[in-house]
């Protein structure tokens, strides 16, 4: 039978305490008890011994030895005498009992006494006599009696012990082993089992409470399953991808639709490190996910491989709780696959680096890989050449041809740009007509320079744009880095000004940059902002040069030229602001002043006496020429009492080349309005004789350069000029256009104009531009009719 634990302890308990306690007093009993037998026994034997021995007198005096040899028989009887030995002093009696004596060892003690006889002559010694003593066993010193009484003794304490164990084994160990067989079936088998044992002392009642501990525990086992099945049901129903991890990053749940979404089934995941499953490019940002956390919530996107070894962006959103004395650790993650959005995201960030109309990068794109490259030349140390490329005249094609034909000049120009370049060239359209290159090279410089050549050389063959050839150029700026810029704003704003340097050069080529670039570049700004405080703190006036009839020197009109007269500067170059007002915008607001004020000084000028009639010619830039002209030179003139026909509107070729309708409705307007149209430096541009019989044009003004030419020191020169002065005078005057020459500079060209009948002229000769106050001075020198004094009509 298997020994318990607890009942091996009651035996070793009751066990120790018999040989603690009953042991030792049984001992000492057993001791003392065979000492007093073993004195008595000592006694008797003594006395015994004493009473034989005496009786040994007489038959050793007599030499009986019958006699003696009973009574040594009679000695040697006794139970505690193991050997007798009687002698007498004569030695003729000598006897034994038994013949050979035993061991002296066996023997308890040897007693020795003189045999004595009382004769008539007194107590003679008549011999020996030497017992043995046997030694005795612990018992044999017992009598029956008291070997009984140890019998009963030993059988009490037997039965008490057994008793003991007995009433252990009812009492605690078996409800004790119920218990342990209920306890060790609740672990083995999951399910509550009770102890069925009914007593009404304590194990009774720690049966009812174990009992009563299980109902609680079963129910809350019940309550807690219901609970984790909810749960686990909430968890795989929920239409996320969640999981949950430990402190290695081993997954230790996912849900069911965690496991349809990648395709894995549970036994392949449970266990498994969740880095194992993200893409190599992704495991650093995974594992950094916790780094950038402020909330307790991680957020990290990294790239996914599923089961059938597909790759998914996916979003987690991960949060947990630290392990304490109350929990373990819990971790939650939700799993979004956006791989969607993050193709969305790439495509809107390649829509918004891209230029949708020629698929090239645009300028946002060209600056990020522009700062790129620039890290890339400097690791490598290569150098970076920046080309910017602008086309020539395509303002000209938008408005004349429509920006759909516009368009496609765009992407052919691109498309033989690219073709020019190596693969790994860039090249992006910063804007309108406006493209950048990138070429990375050991010498870049030259490669630059070799690669625009090409470039330009590639536009050189018409372009074919609704059926129709037309001709494209473009101007190309370089700049390279580290030479001429240290950072990509800098190259690239480099590259811009060497390209508007070839602009002002003739357009059509390349121009490298160089430092006296940065000064045009810093003066060009410097002029800006200069308009700017101009228009604000109205520095702009408006300067009037006569012009007058060649036949009798009279003042016809004037023509308004616009000045700026800074304060500390003085004038500035009119043609240099004109040039970077019409670039920047504002030559508009420029017109617009000059206009009002050349209009309010020709209503003074008309008070003096014999200029009532004169007219005011005013120069109007391309950019000016808007549907609301007209609305407000009427407005004006109404305001200063001027009718239209005292005004003359002078254009350029190059606003009639445009062809623009706008432009030609704002010239019928003008015309309508009773305004007349001059054409101004006629026979400097293309195709002028055209523009005679397509526009309103009114008076056609002879370029200065042929009036000069007219005095040339060379006769061919000469020569040819008069043809040319008289060609246009012949057929302006047969299209019913007057004439004006301007810069009439010497008495010669004004003779060779006047007979060549050309009816008006201006220049340095006559007077130069003056402001109002100067001109009414001036005037005074010029011819008038007959009249009252006209300086009192100017009051």
């Amino acid at each position: 039978m298997k020994m318990h634990s607890v009942e091996s302890r009651f035996i070793a308990i009751v066990i120790g305490a018999l040989l603690v306690f009953v042991a030792p007093l049984f001992v000492l009993f057993l001791i003392l008890s065979s000492d007093r037998v073993a004195r008595e026994r000592l006694q008797n034997t003594e006395v015994l011994l004493e009473a034989n021995v005496q009786a040994l007198g007489k038959p050793l005096w007599d030499f009986d030895k019958d006699s003696i040899d009973q009574i040594v028989a009679a000695l040697q009887a006794d139970t505690d005498i193991s050997y007798v030995h009687v002698r007498d002093t004569s030695d003729v009696i000598d006897i034994s009992r038994p013949a050979v004596s035993p061991d002296p060892d066996d023997a308890r003690s040897i007693v020795k006494t003189d045999i004595l006889y009382k004769a008539a002559d007194g107590i003679k010694k008549v011999g020996t006599a030497e017992i043995w003593i046997r030694k005795a066993g612990l018992f044999s010193r017992f009598s029956k009696d008291e070997v009984s009484i140890f019998a009963i003794f030993f059988f009490a304490v037997a039965t008490l012990f057994t008793a003991a164990i007995i009433g252990n084994r009812i009492t605690i160990i078996r409800p004790l082993m119920r218990l342990t067989a209920a306890i060790e079936a609740t672990r083995r088998l999951g399910s509550r089992h009770h102890v069925d044992w009914t007593s009404n002392d304590e194990m009774g009642a720690l049966a009812h409470n174990f009992n009563e501990m299980q109902s609680k525990l079963e129910r809350e086992e019940n309550e807690l399953k219901l609970a984790h099945a909810r749960a686990t049901d909430i968890y795989n129903l929920t239409p996320a991808m969640l999981f949950s991890i430990d402190a290695e990053n081993r997954i230790t749940a996912v849900s069911d639709y965690w496991l349809t979404a990648t395709g894995y089934r549970r036994e392949q995941v449970i266990g498994q490190s969740f880095t194992d499953f993200v893409e190599e490019d992704s495991r650093a940002a995974y594992r950094k996910r916790h780094e950038t956390s402020d909330s307790g919530i991680c957020e990290v996107t990294v790239r996914f491989r599923c089961a059938d070894t597909s790759v998914i962006d996916v979003l987690i959103l991960e949060t947990g709780a630290a392990a304490s004395s109350s929990r373990q650790a819990l971790s939650l993650s939700v799993m979004t696959d956006v791989t969607d959005l993050k193709e969305a995201e790439t495509r809107n960030h390649r829509q918004a680096i891209t230029d949708h109309l020629t698929g090239l990068l645009n300028r946002q794109g060209f600056e990020t890989v522009l700062d790129e490259l620039i890290g890339d030349v400097d690791a490598l140390g290569q150098q970076l050449a920046c080309l910017f490329v602008d086309l020539d005249r395509f303002k000209w094609i938008n408005d004349n041809l429509g920006h759909a034909s516009g368009d496609d000049v765009l992407c052919q120009v691109a498309m033989r740009l690219r073709r020019q370049l190596r693969t790994n060239d860039v090249i992006a359209r910063l804007g309108g007509d406006e493209f950048a290159i990138l070429l990375s090279a050991p010498n870049a410089r030259q490669l630059a320079m070799d690669v625009s050549d090409r470039l330009v050389a590639s536009l050189r063959a018409p372009l074919i744009v609704n059926g129709a050839e037309l001709n494209v150029s473009a101007s190309i700026g370089i700049a390279v880095y580290p030479d001429h810029a240290a950072t990509a704003a800098c190259l690239l704003q480099k590259s811009d000004m060497a390209m508007y340097a070839r602009k002002r050069s003739g357009k059509n080529g390349v121009q490298l940059f160089d430092n006296n670039m940065v000064d045009i570049a810093r003066k060009r700004l410097e002029t800006e902002q200069f308009i700017d405080q101009g228009l604000r703190d109205d520095w702009f006036t408006a300067h009037l040069q006569p012009i007058v009839s060649l036949a009798n020197g009279r003042v016809a009109g004037f023509e308004a030229l616009m000045r700026l007269h800074h304060p500390e500067h003085g004038i500035l170059p009119p043609a240099e602001i004109i040039g970077i007002a019409e670039e920047n915008g504002s030559i508009g607001r420029i017109g617009d002043c000059i206009l009002s004020k050349s209009i309010a000084s020709l209503a003074v000028i008309s008070k003096l006496y014999g200029l009532g009639d004169t007219y005011l010619a005013v120069n109007f830039s391309p950019l000016q020429f808007e549907p609301a002209l007209p609305a407000r030179i009427a407005t004006l003139l109404l305001e200063n009492g001027i009718t239209p026909a005292r005004i003359v509107v002078e254009i350029t070729e190059a606003v009639l080349m445009l062809d623009n309708p706008v432009v030609r409705d704002v010239l019928d307007a003008l015309s309508d309005l009773g305004c007349r149209i001059a054409l101004d430096d006629f026979g400097t541009g293309y195709s002028s004789l055209s523009y005679l019989n397509r526009f309103p044009v009114d008076i056609v003004k002879i370029d200065q350069s042929f009036t000069r030419s007219l005095s040339s020191d060379q006769p061919d020169v000469r020569r040819k000029s008069r043809m040319l002065v008289e060609g246009i005078r012949t057929i302006s005057h047969q299209m019913g256009c007057a004439v004006v020459a301007e810069g009439i500079e010497t008495m010669e060209q004004w003779d060779i104009l006047q007979g060549m009948k050309i009816e008006f002229g201006q220049g340095y000769l006559l007077s130069k531009p003056l402001p109002l106050d100067a001109l009414l001075e001036k005037l005074d020198e010029f011819a008038i009719p007959d009249g009252p004094e006209h300086r009192a009509m100017a009051s």
